[in-house]
């Protein structure tokens, strides 16, 4: 699908939505009104629409940033599988310095420039692959459900343990899915949990809670 025909079928199957745990954002989502939602696999125009739902670490993670704007203010602010930008969107929204929206599916972030328009805000966004990178133009660096995984899990909790040595905090979203192990968490500093609301959970396998935590420095 060329990014052109992409933003006229986004707008198509998606709806502005506030049904979720950062109400202040309005993002276009897939819900329950629109046929997309309970299509088959084979009737939708897009091979993985991840974008156009709004996961629960996500969520968490923009409710934290909403509710404690101290912690990325005029500061550099990375969102690193940025999906439907809301990350990015409640760090601009609460004055971050510099925001980065970034996922190196460019529907991803043609969506998060459409929400981001939603919401009056304006943010960078990249379709680079950060992961093993020194970010040294950012302070905060967001990582929203991407333990889904184990063998990049792996691989993403090293590259993170190697930004926190350099002083970056690492905010992690997640809901509790399986490659966030004990072990992974036993290094974190849980900030906070937040109930889903009831649609959030339908779509995702019965989570009734997401977390929000802190990377701890070794």
């Amino acid at each position: 699908m060329m990014l052109k025909e992409f933003t006229a079928q986004f707008l198509r199957h998606t709806a502005p939505s506030r049904r979720h745990l950062t109400p202040e954002l309005v993002l276009r989502l897939v819900t329950p009104s629109c046929p997309l939602w309970s299509a088959r696999i084979e009737d939708s125009p897009f091979s993985d629409p991840f974008w156009g739902f709004y996961w629960p670490g996500g969520q968490a993670t923009a409710r934290y940033i909403l509710d404690n704007s101290d912690i990325i203010r005029h500061r550099g602010v990375l969102d690193v599988g940025c999906g439907c930008g809301a990350g990015a969107i409640a760090a601009a929204m609460r004055n971050a310095k510099q925001v980065v929206a970034n996922d190196i599916d460019p529907f991803a972030v043609i969506a998060t420039n459409i929400n981001a328009e939603l919401n009056k805000i304006k943010v960078k966004t990249d379709v680079d692959d950060y992961v093993g990178r020194s970010c040294k133009d950012f302070d905060v660096i967001l990582i929203g459900d991407m333990f889904y995984d184990e063998e990049f899990a792996s691989v993403l909790f090293e590259w993170l343990n190697k930004l926190t040595a350099d002083n970056k905090l690492v905010l992690i979203g997640d809901p509790g899915r399986h490659s966030l192990t004990e072990s992974r968490r036993s290094q974190m500093t849980l900030l906070a949990s937040y109930e889903l609301p009831k649609e959030t959970r339908e779509e995702n396998n019965g989570f009734t809670h997401s977390t929000v935590w802190r990377l701890n420095k070794l």
